[in-house]
């Protein structure tokens, strides 16, 4: 069963467009549907973590309101900021989730025990992942991989009883 879901946010949390403003600060989009998902995901229990090559004030509020403990940013080396998390959790790699688009990614995709990339992720990543999801990113695509998870793991009613 996976434990902790490990997401990335340009291109899969995000659009992945990134729009600079004349005085120097940016905007993302994100999914509100995707944000549910995931503080849904952390309400049952289960981890979730953030870890992207980029470095943005507006990942770290994301991730605050959403309730993600685990925020890695600026990271050049995903498999191994992986690694210690995975460890310093207790965890399995086999009891991970994450979610890539593009070849930052390949190597944490490849060393987890479930893969997901949205329909828009690169060609090299939609070949070797488990699952290209049908949403792109920043379109549903993360609320897609959990909804994934969540029926695997026959836990729909545990995801329902949070909002009924």
């Amino acid at each position: 069963m996976i434990k902790l879901i490990v997401l990335d946010v340009d291109g899969c949390m995000s659009d992945g467009k990134i729009i600079y403003h004349s005085d120097g600060s940016e905007t993302k989009n994100f999914n509100v549907k995707d944000g549910l998902a995931i503080s849904s995901w952390i309400k049952m229990g289960f981890e979730a973590a953030i870890i992207t090559g980029r470095e943005s004030p507006i990942v770290k509020r994301r991730a605050k309101e959403l309730g993600i403990k685990h925020l890695f940013q600026g990271v050049k080396d995903k498999e191994s900021v992986l690694k210690e998390l995975i460890s310093s959790l207790g965890l399995k790699y086999y009891e991970v989730g994450a979610i890539g688009d593009d070849l930052n990614d390949f190597k944490m995709l490849r060393s987890v025990g479930r893969s997901f990339t949205p329909k828009d992720g690169v060609k090299e990543i939609r070949e070797m992942v488990d699952t290209t999801l049908t949403c792109n990113g920043g379109d549903g695509a993360v609320r897609e991989m959990i909804d994934t998870l969540i029926d695997e793991s026959d836990l729909r009613d545990q995801f329902m009883a949070l909002w009924l």
